[in-house]
């Protein structure tokens, strides 16, 4: 029961958030480091990532590709959260934190997501 849950809310988490990335783009693309070019396709391409992956952990054939897909996608998503770091957590007209939580999500919250995938991974 608890394993099946684990694979429902994590499949839920990335389709949901796949989705809030075309439904609030302005809240995705000033964290996207300034270095990185075409934001909105990129943030647009998350979204989508998201969504696939997310739908993939629920069906038992992609689940251990969508969960390893999950795994690098967090890896890709590093650089962003660095970035958030480095200009002080706070977005003008968006998303502000203090820096503690900004660096509680990067060093705790990811790695906690990658190793929850990686547990949905071996499951069939």
């Amino acid at each position: 029961m608890i394993q099946k849950l684990l694979i429902l809310t994590l499949g839920l988490f990335f389709i949901i958030a796949g989705i809030n990335h075309f439904i609030q783009p302005e809240f995705y693309i000033p964290l996207i480091p300034s270095y990185v070019p075409w934001p909105g396709f990129i943030n647009h391409a998350s979204g989508v990532m998201e969504i696939f992956l997310g739908l993939g952990v629920l069906m038992p054939s992609g689940r251990k590709v969508s969960a390893w897909g999950i795994m690098v996608l967090m890896i890709l998503f590093i650089p962003s959260h660095v970035y958030f770091i480095q200009i002080g957590s706070c977005v003008p007209n968006g998303l502000c934190v203090p820096p503690w939580l900004a660096w509680l999500r990067l060093v705790l919250i990811h790695p906690l997501l990658m190793v929850w995938a990686f547990y949905v991974s071996k499951t069939k």
